[in-house]
């Protein structure tokens, strides 16, 4: 992956996210599930986000994106659940209306990048040196 640069700044901010639906229902199939991904990257697209990867699964999702340092994980997760789960809801009413709620309320992050934890603290463990 590449560092992004802007006017003041160079980042790459990579974030792993994973959520699934209310009970862990495998209802991201079929129709479902193709609506879903176009939702989740147009969304990505409009904010600027880049999607990595995208994976659904019939009870999950993993989405790998790259975002600007000022955007949370949790940001990215509430505007992808709320907009997947509306717009899903309202498409697949008769396959959906049995979930009280489309998404559950938790969510996994993890963030990612070209070096790896060590790397980092070898770095500024060489720099105290100066």
């Amino acid at each position: 992956m590449e560092y992004t640069r802007d006017e003041h700044r160079v980042h790459l901010i990579v974030y792993h996210l994973v959520w699934t639906p209310k009970r862990r229902k495998a209802v991201l199939v079929g129709d479902i599930a193709k609506d879903c991904d176009e939702i989740i990257r147009r969304k990505c697209e409009e904010r600027g986000w880049t999607v990595v990867e995208l994976a659904i699964q019939p009870d999950h999702i993993h989405l790998f994106v790259q975002a600007f340092p000022d955007t949370a994980a949790s940001e990215i997760v509430k505007e992808c659940k709320g907009l997947t789960s509306f717009e899903l809801r309202r498409k697949h009413k008769e396959r959906l209306s049995k979930l009280p709620s489309l998404w559950t309320r938790s969510y996994f992050a993890a963030t990612a990048g070209n070096v790896s934890q060590e790397a980092i603290r070898k770095y500024i463990e060489a720099q105290k040196g100066l």
